[in-house]
């Protein structure tokens, strides 16, 4: 009975993130891309200020099936949203959205950089605190990311898009030559 109550909770589970990335995915597409683990070949290795968790907001690149990618201070790959404009200074990402999608949060108005060729700058996101931006855009994290450098959230409803660092869309699939899901 023990393994019957895991195997229903894990697919409960499942069944709530679907939603929500169903609910935060926009219009038509399909579902999600589980993508392979890169690592990180230039992550931050956090500030001089002493310690932490890694840099909040502290983004670098790692190599990845899709090249080279941006990933905040932990190494996680960090994504575009792509009905948030440039330039607007908001975040289109709202309410469940942000629980699959949290937005990167900056630890200051400059946020460290090394090796992102993007403008960086930040905005107020819809969770009321400050919010990384690259080339005017906000970035976030995918909440089905495990490990830094995982790219699951490439391509989900055709509207999130892991971010190269001259701040450009990487819309190709990892593994898959251009192919689909």
């Amino acid at each position: 009975m023990r393994t019957t109550r895991s195997r229903l909770a894990a697919l409960a589970a499942a069944a709530a993130l679907a939603t929500t990335l169903a609910a935060c995915g926009g219009g038509g597409g399909s579902g999600g891309y589980g993508g392979g683990a890169s690592t990180p070949t230039d992550t931050m290795s956090g500030s001089s200020s002493g310690g932490g968790s890694g840099s909040a907001g502290a983004l670098s690149t790692a190599d990845s099936d899709l090249g080279t990618i941006v990933v905040d201070g932990q190494g996680m790959t960090v994504y575009y949203y792509t009905p948030d404009e440039a330039g607007s200074g908001k975040s289109e990402c709202t309410g469940e959205c942000l629980a699959a999608w949290p937005p990167v949060h900056a630890g200051s108005t400059t946020p460290e950089v090394q090796g992102v060729t993007a403008e960086v700058g930040t905005i107020t996101g819809n969770d009321g605190e400050s919010q990384v931006t690259l080339d005017g855009r906000p970035v976030y994290l995918y909440a089905g990311d495990a490990a830094p450098g995982d790219v699951a959230g490439q391509g989900i409803q055709d509207v999130w898009w892991v971010v190269a660092p001259d701040g450009s869309e990487i819309t190709t699939m990892p593994g898959s030559g251009g192919g689909g899901y």
